[in-house]
């Protein structure tokens, strides 16, 4: 038996690895410590703790999710809510003709129009509801409180065929 091997040897890998040994003496144990701490290994995540968020440009469930996601962010930051981001995402993203309906019905009903409550929801959701007209209805349903004491109210977003937000309602309107 020959103990040749007909793999080609590689000189440069040898030299690299006598290279970062005269580098690891060199540096000295402590300093290799420190470099290994902060070198941090990539986390271990079981399937089930990983998620996913995507969305398409021009859906209108995706407009919505994205509206209502950083409209919640703006509001619900308890060290500092953001009234000014919650004001530009309003011009941004809801039709001029809904914008004074709404701030109308706030003035009456003493809530936010956006998320028919004084406080900002624990978690939501967002789903297409079909054609309406010559938009989309979309469905946001807001999780309010945690444990035991939750409450869902569900919203019906319509969103013009621009893809702006041109009513929210608590009853479908298709």
């Amino acid at each position: 038996m020959s103990s040749k091997s007909s793999t080609p040897r590689r000189p440069g890998r040898r030299a690299m690895v006598a290279a970062g040994l005269v580098l690891a003496v060199g540096l000295g144990v402590s300093t290799q410590v420190s470099a290994q701490a902060s070198v941090q290994a990539p986390a271990k995540a079981s399937a089930a703790a990983q998620r996913t968020v995507s969305g398409t440009t021009g859906q209108a469930e995706t407009r919505v999710a994205d509206f209502y996601g950083a409209y919640i962010d703006a509001k619900g930051d308890y060290e500092a809510p953001d009234a000014t981001l919650a004001k530009a995402l309003r011009k941004h993203y809801l039709t001029t003709d809904f914008a004074e309906r709404l701030a109308l019905w706030e003035e009456q009903n003493g809530v936010d129009g956006v998320l028919r409550a004084q406080n900002v929801p624990a978690k939501w959701t967002v789903s297409d509801n079909g054609a309406a007209g010559n938009g989309r209805e979309v469905v946001v349903t807001l999780t309010y409180g945690s444990g035991g004491t939750t409450q869902k109210i569900k919203l019906f977003v319509l969103v013009e065929r621009y893809n702006r937000i041109a009513d929210i309602a608590t009853t479908t309107g298709r």
